[in-house]
């Protein structure tokens, strides 16, 4: 009988500075392993079980969530991402968000890395995001963005849609803390773009032609219609700040409708409300390569809940990356 092979693999870990490095210098692959993994989805060549959302009983805005998955291609690849929210960390200098992800082998089950990723989470949204605004728009261009919430997702929104080349004339900021605005403009000052701080929401999003809402919210605080005049692309990112109203006068893409429409977002406020999905126009996966045009007689609003396979396939993409390089750290007695 042949003895079974004992060896035991290692972990390798890789922190934010390594996962920084190669998701900055590289925007175009981050948007193009976001977009394989949309049709991967799109094909149901995934799993994603729901987000399991932990919750405190005496901290109402603490929340941990966990994102498991698995990515079903030529190199298939399982995971989980573990995120928490503290929005109370941002009054002390403190990331809001933090996060990590376990990337696992599908030959032993073993984990094999574990990836700082609360860049990775960020730029997964904001990749998905600029994927959807490109298909809506047609094209890299938008007269004026405005943008509601100056976090890190906003921010990191607006370094893809810069750095990936997108004509902007105009971008307009607003928060409810305006020394947050304030900051986000001086990161933001372009030469050639006009950066404004906006006294209001409704101010910031006059006659915009791309809108960022990347919140903190937790219930709906934007009804008025004065938002969304002038039919904007709306890359509603953090879910539940438009008012169900809002939502049944637009067009609606989400990335998965079973995720999307549930925990109480704005748009499972609007079925509520409402009682049917007609709002509901489809998803990126399917019509990133369909030759469908949008109608831009009414607001286009794209309302990801987020699935945890983007986390995985671009935390893999970005561990061969920092791997083929000489980077990450292998411990190699980790499981003993």
């Amino acid at each position: 009988m042949t003895a079974m092979s004992t060896d035991l693999p290692s972990l390798t870990v890789i922190t934010k500075s390594e996962v920084d490095g190669v998701i900055t210098q590289d925007r175009q692959g981050v948007l193009d392993t976001i977009a394989a993994t949309y049709r991967a989805v799109a094909a149901d060549r995934v799993v994603i079980p729901h987000s399991s959302f932990l919750r405190f009983p005496d901290r109402p805005r603490d929340r941990i969530i966990a994102l498991p998955a698995y990515l079903g291609s030529d190199e298939p690849v399982a995971g989980i991402k573990w995120i928490s929210s503290w929005p109370g960390n941002t009054e002390s200098g403190r990331a809001r968000a933090s996060a990590v992800l376990i990337l696992n082998d599908l030959d032993s089950g073993f984990p094999y890395a574990v990836l700082e990723s609360s860049t990775i989470s960020a730029t997964r949204t904001a990749a998905g995001a600029v994927l959807a605004a490109e298909r809506v728009a047609g094209e890299r261009r938008a007269g004026k963005v405005a943008i509601i919430g100056a976090g890190l997702i906003a921010h990191t929104c607006w370094s893809i849609l810069v750095d990936t080349g997108w004509e902007i004339d105009e971008l307009a900021i607003y928060d409810t803390v305006a020394a947050s605005a304030h900051r986000f403009g001086e990161a933001a000052a372009h030469p050639n773009i006009k950066t404004t701080v906006a006294a209001s929401a409704v101010d910031a999003c006059r006659d915009a032609d791309l809108v960022v809402i990347a919140t903190v919210a937790a219930v709906p605080h934007l009804h008025d219609s004065a938002l969304l005049a002038s039919n904007p692309i709306v890359l509603h990112l953090s879910l539940r700040d438009l008012a169900p109203e809002l939502i049944v006068g637009s067009v609606n893409i989400t990335d998965d409708v079973g995720h999307a429409v549930r925990e109480r977002t704005s748009l499972h406020l609007a079925e509520l409300e409402y009682g049917n999905r007609d709002f509901m126009h489809g998803t990126l996966g399917a019509l990133l390569d369909d030759p469908v045009t949008f109608d831009r007689s009414a607001p286009v609003v794209f309302s990801p809940f987020g699935l945890g396979v983007l986390d995985i396939a671009l935390g893999r993409w970005v561990h061969d990356a920092v791997v083929a390089g000489g980077g990450g750290r292998p411990i190699v007695d980790f499981f003993g």
